[in-house]
């Protein structure tokens, strides 16, 4: 399919919206935060779970996600995140008391983990090989949109109609979503997914970070007691646990350790821990730092992160094509060294603060940053694998976000020294907050390093994937694609069935049959 054509246009309109769903909710509920507490009585433990509840099952889950979409169609699975995560947006604002909607929020988080990697695997699965970068350019720069505008409309439903209606605002965009992406999407799955679901695997992955996430949040109430120690050991033990049932368990695990085989896959998803678990850390502390500190209203807090919005709008189609054409490997280094000096300028954010001078720059330096790495980040993770592994990646990737930012959350007040009372008091909370930007921004040049140590420049050319380790002499050539080697697949594609397999030559028109090769 071609970007420029209708059904094109269709396929990215309903992958942002589904997308975008997930991603407003992660942070448009962020806004909300200190109008929950007052409302349901609850200290700042509440508060992060009422974000972590949410990532929990969204990173346990997302890789059996992807795994579904793959084995059952991309599309089927992705409207069946969209209904899911709906409902339990609806229990979310209906929550009467604090573990009624952190369960709901666990509830969410499953939708999520349906529906996320399914709209990204649609785009790579669907669209012609020389659009693919664009299309995940404005997926991603959209997506971004749905994310950073996320505060606006948060603070707007918070200081007018009331918080819940944070959750409520999902109900009307699925029942957009569900039924264009039913009309208008093309079914995908993965011909080659087969074998048994990886249960015992999810469970043991949502449980270790369940246990390290407990601990980290109990940290600072209960100190080094058992009530930190005993969950904290647990989930170490049942992170241990996993990876030897992913092992064992070979092509029907959850996690195939081979795919980390590709040296590229593996950078990458190394830059994605540091950036957003720098991301979730500033965004969950920023927008409680303008309310509390500056003084902002929800309303006011969240048009101030504006900025960003306008910028991924603008820039984030550009920024996935200039990727392209130089390689990932300089916006990946640049990228998240701009976030970081735009975190640290953050710090200059305290009471009395002026916008234009205190809260702009700092948010026009992070948001170029995002622009500059976000849409590169997503078309390397894709193209250093497979496309009949996309649904896979994709969650891999996703999963790889959303764990940071769970242990983001969770770890950066215990570093920072922030009380379970701290969001009450302003001078408490602004000397807390200027000492975790220091350490969100030292976790984005370690993602820098990494990138620029890494990160091959041709790895968004076609066919530059890297082959999966050769099992014998069937393994087929460097750079031919690793299906090409299994046994009872057609041979290597030539140069000339460039238009089918997206290997070696230009593209062929898309009307032109003649030359593609038999069997490719």
């Amino acid at each position: 399919m071609r970007l420029s054509s209708a059904a094109g246009r269709w396929v990215v309109f309903t992958t942002v919206l589904g997308s975008a769903m997930a991603l407003l909710d992660s942070t448009v509920v962020n806004v909300a935060l200190p109008h929950i507490g007052l409302d349901l009585n609850a200290d700042l433990a509440v508060l992060q779970w009422t974000i972590n509840a949410y990532m929990l099952t969204l990173a346990g889950l997302i890789l059996l996600g992807g795994a579904l979409g793959d084995r059952f169609g991309r599309r089927k699975v992705f409207v069946i995140g969209v209904v899911w995560f709906s409902v339990a947006s609806l229990l979310c604002g209906l929550a009467p008391n604090a573990g009624v909607l952190i369960a709901s929020r666990a509830l969410q988080g499953i939708g999520g983990a349906l529906l996320t990697p399914g709209s990204l695997a649609l785009i790579q699965a669907t669209f012609h090989p020389d659009d693919r970068a664009r299309a995940v350019g404005l997926w991603s720069g959209f997506g971004g949109v749905g994310a950073a505008i996320g505060p606006f409309v948060g603070g707007w439903l918070v200081d007018g109609p009331g918080w819940r209606w944070v959750f409520f605002l999902n109900v009307p965009l699925a029942l957009v979503c569900a039924p264009v992406a039913l009309r208008h999407v093309p079914e995908s799955r993965n011909p080659r997914a087969h074998g048994r679901f990886d249960v015992l695997g999810a469970a043991l992955g949502a449980l270790a970070l369940g246990g390290v996430t407990y601990a980290l949040i109990a940290a600072p109430v209960a100190g080094v007691s058992a009530a930190v120690i005993v969950p904290a050991l647990l989930g170490v033990l049942l992170g241990v646990a996993f990876v030897y049932v992913e092992r064992r368990r070979a092509s029907d695990a959850m996690l195939p350790l081979d795919i980390f085989a590709s040296h590229q896959f593996t950078a990458v998803n190394a830059v994605t821990l540091c950036v957003y678990a720098a991301f979730s850390g500033f965004f969950f502390l920023s927008v409680l730092q303008l309310q509390v500190v500056v003084g902002y209203s929800a309303l006011a807090a969240g048009t101030a992160l504006l900025p960003t919005t306008v910028l991924m709008l603008l820039l984030s189609a550009r920024a996935g094509e200039l990727g392209r054409r130089i390689g990932p490997r300089i916006p990946l280094t640049v990228g998240p060294l701009l976030c970081a000096v735009g975190m640290l300028l953050m710090t200059r954010a305290g009471p009395g603060a002026v916008y234009w001078r205190d809260v702009l720059p700092a948010l026009l330096v992070l948001g170029l940053g995002m622009v500059t790495l976000v849409a590169p980040l997503t078309a390397t993770v894709l193209a250093s694998v497979e496309v009949e592994r996309a649904g896979l990646a994709s969650g891999i990737n996703n999963a790889a976000a959303r764990a940071a930012g769970l242990i983001s959350v969770a770890a950066l007040p215990l570093l920072a020294g922030m009380g379970p009372e701290a969001y009450r008091s302003a001078h408490q909370f602004q000397a807390t907050f200027d000492r975790a930007m220091p350490i969100c921004a030292g976790v984005l040049v370690l993602g820098a390093v990494v990138a620029w140590c890494t990160v091959r420049p041709d790895v968004l050319e076609q066919g530059a994937v890297e082959p999966a380790p050769a099992a014998g002499p069937a393994a087929g050539p460097a750079g031919a694609p690793a299906a090409a080697a299994e046994e009872g697949a057609p041979g290597p594609c030539r140069p000339e069935c460039v238009y089918h397999c997206g290997v070696g030559a230009p593209p062929l028109d898309p009307g032109d049959a003649s030359r593609r090769v038999p069997g490719c």
